[in-house]
């Protein structure tokens, strides 16, 4: 099976030769601590595996002024790439997705919609939970999972790592 179109082909191929991508990961959380983050431990495994790197690490409880602040914070580092696992739900503590989807000024919407199709095969109907989204702030590319390991694993694999160069290039060509 194919992997794309010839132009997509070329466009990962020039979005490779860019060199490592950095990239941040911000949890939020009201309950985990720098021990117990499972997630961000896993994604700077995986990150680094292929040969990008960690530039910056938060853990912030889900507040909305917690959330603005490092968004701007970190859009003004060389970060690439934001990588957000947290608050993505409907309680009303879940604010990560008010927030950044107000600031999101270009918006991927097929993330949010593919994330919660093959969430979808792994949870049924609960993936409709899921306001996870992604799109680009001040020319960062911003991605925002739910915050359960199996999420941030799904979004991981079958989404990120297969176009990470390419996302991150097309960003900024």
């Amino acid at each position: 099976m194919s992997t794309g179109s010839q132009s997509t082909n070329e466009h990962r191929e020039k979005a490779k030769s860019l060199g490592p991508i950095g990239i941040a990961i911000i949890t939020v959380s009201d309950t985990r601590t720098e021990e117990t983050d499972v997630n961000a431990k896993w994604l700077r495994e995986q990150i680094t595996a292929l040969g990008h790197e960690v530039t910056a690490y938060r853990l912030i409880k889900d507040e909305p002024t917690q959330v603005a602040a490092v968004l701007d914070e970190l859009a003004a580092t060389s970060a690439r790439i934001l990588l957000w696992n947290g608050g993505t739900g409907i309680a009303p503590r879940d604010t990560t997705y008010d927030v950044l989807s107000k600031r999101i000024e270009k918006p991927l919407p097929g993330f949010g919609e593919i994330f919660r199709m093959l969430s979808f095969e792994v949870v049924g109907a609960a993936a409709m939970l899921s306001r996870a989204t992604a799109g680009v702030y001040r020319g960062k590319l911003i991605v925002s999972t739910p915050g359960s390991p199996n999420a941030v694993q799904l979004a991981w694999n079958r989404l990120l790592a297969p176009e990470l160069e390419h996302l991150a290039w097309e960003v900024i060509r």
